[in-house]
C-alpha cells in the first residue's frame, strides 16, 4: 500500500473525510470495509431480512384518497357500440379502471354488466397491488367478486362460492379445525 492511501479523503461510501485503505479492490474508510464485510457474510441473513421488511411495508399499503385524478376514453366494440373507460390515477400510475356504456337497449345487459364490473373490479385490484402495493388475498378477491355480483347464481356469484370454498380450507388450517361454538 502506498503512502497516498494513509492520506485522509472521502471515503466513496460515507462520505467522511478518514484515511483509506485497500479492500477487494477498493479503497474505502475502515469503518466501511467492516460493514462491506459483514454484508458479504451475512448475504442470505440480509436477503431474509429484505423480503420481511418488503412484506412488512406492503401490509401497511396506502389507502386510495376520496378524488382522483382520472382519464376518459370512447372506444367502440365489435358490435360498433359506444364505450366509455375511465382510468383514476395516483401520481400518473392508474389504480383504478371503470367501464360503462351508452347504449341500454341490449338483452343481456344485467349479465354483461355484472360480468363488466368484475372484470374492472379485479383489474383494479391488480393495478392497485403493481403501483401501490397492496397485499393481494383470496378475501379481498373474494369480496370483489360479491360486490359485483348483480343477481343470484350470476357469475361473480358463483365464482365467489367456489373460491370461498379455499378460503374455508385456508381458515381452518389456521385454527386447526378447532372453531368456537
Amino acid at each position: 500500500m502506498s503512502d497516498n492511501s494513509q492520506e485522509s479523503r472521502p471515503c466513496p461510501v460515507c462520505e467522511e473525510t478518514k484515511k483509506l485503505k485497500e479492500y477487494h479492490n477498493i479503497t474505502i474508510c475502515a469503518d466501511c470495509s467492516k460493514l462491506a464485510g459483514t454484508l458479504i457474510a451475512e448475504q442470505q441473513r440480509i436477503t431474509r431480512l429484505d423480503a420481511l421488511l418488503s412484506e412488512g411495508a406492503k401490509e401497511q399499503a396506502e389507502e386510495l384518497p376520496d378524488v382522483l385524478d382520472a382519464r376518459r376514453y370512447r372506444t367502440r366494440d365489435r358490435e360498433n357500440n359506444s364505450w366509455y373507460v375511465s382510468i383514476s390515477e395516483m401520481e400518473g400510475a392508474p389504480v383504478e379502471i371503470f367501464a360503462s356504456t351508452a347504449f341500454d337497449r341490449d338483452q343481456h345487459l344485467q349479465s354483461r354488466i355484472s360480468n363488466l364490473t368484475t372484470i374492472t373490479r379485479l383489474i383494479s385490484l391488480i393495478l392497485r397491488h403493481i403501483y401501490m402495493g397492496e397485499k393481494l388475498t383470496l378475501e379481498k378477491t373474494l369480496n370483489q367478486l360479491l360486490r359485483s355480483s348483480r343477481q343470484r347464481n350470476d357469475l361473480p356469484d358463483m365464482l365467489a362460492k367456489v373460491l370461498g370454498n379455499y378460503a374455508k380450507k385456508t381458515e381452518e388450517a389456521k385454527t386447526g379445525g378447532n372453531e368456537a361454538p
